[in-house]
């Protein structure tokens, strides 16, 4: 019985904090844009200076390229 005169001032203390968290944060911005990241990640732009896969395709890789295996 003693243990819960600790441990339920120190729950209120947790939630208190993490309410506290999510409000600075709903506050600060943090899930203002929740469809940019995602969408980022599946429609990169694409570097003007890749060249690779061109190259490939067209069978103009150079040696170094047909002798190093795509991952290193």
């Amino acid at each position: 019985m003693p243990a819960l005169y600790v441990m339920i001032p120190a729950a209120l203390l947790i939630v208190a904090i993490a309410v506290y968290i999510f409000f600075w944060a709903v506050d600060s911005g943090q899930y203002d844009d929740l469809d940019g990241p995602a969408h980022s990640i599946l429609f990169d732009d694409q570097d003007p200076n890749h060249k690779a896969a061109i190259d490939e395709a067209d069978g103009t890789a150079s040696d170094h390229d047909r002798r190093t295996p795509p991952h290193a």
